[in-house]
């Protein structure tokens, strides 16, 4: 991987905003569902009690770590702000959805599989190794190159799945 804002292109700059600001929000608004029960969503006591259904105690807690990690982590996505750190978030809470909701229902999305949280966590290592683009706040923000080196994405993405394989142990 290289910093993305040294090799860029137009097209690829574009194709990259035009990544971020869908999958950003749309994890934003997953999270908001979560915490504050806008969209449609639960809150946190409502996700917290389903959360207990999965295993997750206190239910409250994990539903506040998740609903956090996808609010902020899209947060961080749209804006291109802070490397792997927004990218790594969701891999883990895409990790855990996979692996306690999803799976047992196979892959097709219509009977509640894989396929979509599959897909956004590697929407989001996607973004993780590819870097932001040049319309991002990283690629004007000085000192957050760090970020985008391999050795730190990798560390970054291992650690958001140990994480998550950490929560799952403790179901």
């Amino acid at each position: 991987m290289t910093d993305s804002t040294t090799f860029s292109n137009p097209a690829t700059d574009r194709a990259l905003l035009l990544m971020r600001v869908l999958m950003g929000p749309a994890f934003m608004a997953h999270g908001a569902q979560k915490l504050f029960g806008w969209f449609g969503g639960f809150g946190l006591a409502g996700t917290g009690g389903f959360f207990e259904t999965l295993g997750f105690h206190p239910g409250t807690t994990f539903a506040l770590l998740s609903g956090g990690a996808e609010l902020v982590g899209g947060l961080l996505i749209t804006l291109g702000f802070l490397g792997v750190v927004g990218p790594a978030m969701i891999v883990g809470v895409m990790t855990v959805a996979i692996a306690t909701v999803h799976l047992p229902n196979g892959f097709f999305a219509a009977i509640n599989g894989i396929e979509l949280p599959l897909m956004y966590g590697v929407m989001a290592m996607a973004l993780a190794v590819a870097g932001y683009g040049r319309h991002a706040v990283d690629a004007r923000v000085v000192r957050t190159e760090v970020l985008h080196r391999p050795l730190v994405v990798s560390g970054a993405l291992g650690m958001s799945v140990l994480g998550a394989v950490g929560s799952l142990l403790m179901r």
